[in-house]
């Protein structure tokens, strides 16, 4: 199977990477066979979105190709990213925007194309887990959505705060937290599974089949409105 793996994070080391790799080590340990892409988003030359992109064969000359060549052949996806200012690094929000050229039916660009490859999400920030439920995970909202109207399944998501090593001191602080790790990797291993029976047959587990269907209903019913 394959894996997509999109890191926003902008800092080198991050902590947005590094909790990645731990996801990612647990997804191997499902399938030790298992291709995994990981591109760094700060790594990639691609161009600000414009109308002009939103055509479904890729003839830019920046690097978008390669990442529309890896997420049209992915079994999976999965983006990791930090939170900035109750929001996501703009680079991350272009990508989002890119993909609609080949996400998107070509007839009215409303209806997403992705065979419901499973997604999960990881994020970084540095409020504590209080300030995620109550408003930060609504900040962020738009990037699993984007992913889910783009005919992606969201699996699931994953915060961890205080990630600053102290008042206005950024810094790689995950590293450091072996608990944390051990349950990015839990999390990496129960998603691979989901993603390894999905790649042999096309079928994701009933509860996620079910929010599919209801929000592909809801979908239809918004168009005719």
């Amino acid at each position: 199977m394959h894996i997509l793996a999109l890191v926003a994070g902008t800092n080198s080391p991050s902590n947005a990477d590094t909790l990645c790799d731990a996801f990612l080590a647990g997804i191997r340990d499902t399938s030790p066979e298992c291709i995994i892409n990981k591109l760094r988003l700060k790594d990639l030359q691609i161009k600000h979105f414009e109308t002009g992109y939103y055509h479904p064969q890729c003839s830019s000359e920046d690097d978008f190709c390669r990442l529309q060549e890896l997420m049209e052949g992915t079994d999976g996806i999965v983006i990791a990213s930090p939170i900035w200012n109750f929001s996501v690094p703009a680079h991350l929000k272009n990508v989002i925007d890119r993909m609609g050229a080949f996400c998107l039916d070509d007839a009215t660009r409303t209806r997403g194309v992705l065979p419901g490859t499973p997604s999960y999400f990881l994020f970084t920030g540095g409020a504590p887990i209080a300030a995620w439920k109550g408003l930060m995970r609504f900040t962020v909202s738009h990037v699993p959505e984007s992913l889910r109207y783009y005919g992606a399944s969201i699996i699931g998501k994953f915060y961890e705060g205080r990630c600053t090593k102290g008042k206005g001191e950024f810094g790689l602080v995950i590293a450091d937290r072996p608990a944390v790790l051990k349950k990015a990797h839990s999390r990496g291993r129960a998603f691979g599974y989901i993603v390894m029976e999905y790649s042999k047959t096309g079928i994701l587990p009933m509860h996620y089949r079910i929010m599919r269907k209801i929000y592909t209903f809801a979908q239809k019913i918004a168009a005719k409105i």
